[in-house]
């Protein structure tokens, strides 16, 4: 049986280091005998952020008197993230690019296990906007269009700064996801990024291997997971949309599946855990 890697990416607000741990550790147990050919890894980039939002979330609690302490945090990370990433991402060391290098770094790793295995990206809320831009982005680069943001504006200057050298081949065709052979998003926020440019404009990324699946999972209560399909003819030739009732259990159903507290259930859910399993134990056969 053929290797496959499975590389996360989470989405907005707080997030620790250990976030994807439980959820691999229910895919391991679907895979079964199958679990010893995956490779799994997390792209962690919150730390580029978190310790900022913090220092404001502790100002304003010491210094000003406010109320609903959890859905305000929540605000304040979540936009925060999705502000901090899009803001002036063109100049050196931005957000948008340490984020990238951080996505880069997860598939060198898993390069170094095996070169050339299928990758399946699963990504979360914010996650699937910086996913979906890395990738637009290295296909840019391996088309010999410019690229005005990130790493992959000059990749090579890039992995010199990263590793101290040059990128062989194989690796810059890897962590150019040019062996992606399936993404899942859930609760996925790009309509939130592109629904002000003309239809004509928002153009999803190209599959990148003729084994290419992207499914996206949304809750219709979940206020910030969208369909991918009614954005343009691009997204609805390329993506599966899929609506389900996120949920973790009997009692997250009771309290948080209905309504928008569902954003944060999807890597619980049976569906999405099953679907997951399935595409990397079709890829490893």
């Amino acid at each position: 049986m053929a290797q496959v890697a499975l590389i996360t990416v989470h989405g907005m607000g707080e997030t620790p280091p250990n976030y994807a741990d439980e959820l691999m550790a229910s895919v391991r147990t679907r895979l079964g005998t199958v679990a010893e050919q995956a490779v799994m890894r997390s792209v962690y980039y919150q730390k580029i952020l978190q310790d900022n939002q913090q220092l404001v979330w502790d100002r304003t609690r010491s210094q000003s008197t406010v109320r609903y302490d959890d859905l305000r945090k929540f605000v304040l990370y979540g936009f925060g993230d999705a502000a901090g990433l899009e803001n002036r991402k063109e100049i050196p060391g931005s957000v948008y690019e340490l984020a990238q290098g951080e996505i880069a770094r997860a598939l060198m790793s898993a390069h170094a296990v095996r070169p050339g295995m299928p990758v399946v990206f699963l990504a979360q809320s914010l996650g699937c906007q910086v996913l979906s831009s890395y990738i637009y982005d290295a296909q840019k680069a391996a088309a010999g269009k410019p690229v005005g943001a990130g790493i992959w504006r000059n990749i090579d200057a890039w992995a010199q700064q990263a590793y101290g050298r040059a990128l062989t081949a194989s690796e810059r065709g890897f962590i150019g996801a040019g062996t992606c052979a399936g993404m899942i998003t859930t609760g996925c926020n790009i309509p939130i990024f592109v629904a002000a440019h003309k239809e004509m404009h928002i153009i999803p990324i190209a599959p990148p291997t003729s084994l290419f699946k992207w499914i996206n999972y949304y809750d219709p209560d979940d206020a910030l997971g969208w369909p991918l399909q009614p954005l343009s003819g691009g997204y609805r030739a390329l993506v599966e949309d899929r609506a389900i009732n996120a949920n973790a259990g009997v009692l997250s159903m009771v309290l948080k599946s209905w309504n928008p507290l569902s954003h944060n259930l999807y890597w619980q859910d049976d569906t999405v855990l099953d679907a997951i399993a399935a595409m990397l134990r079709r890829l490893a056969a």
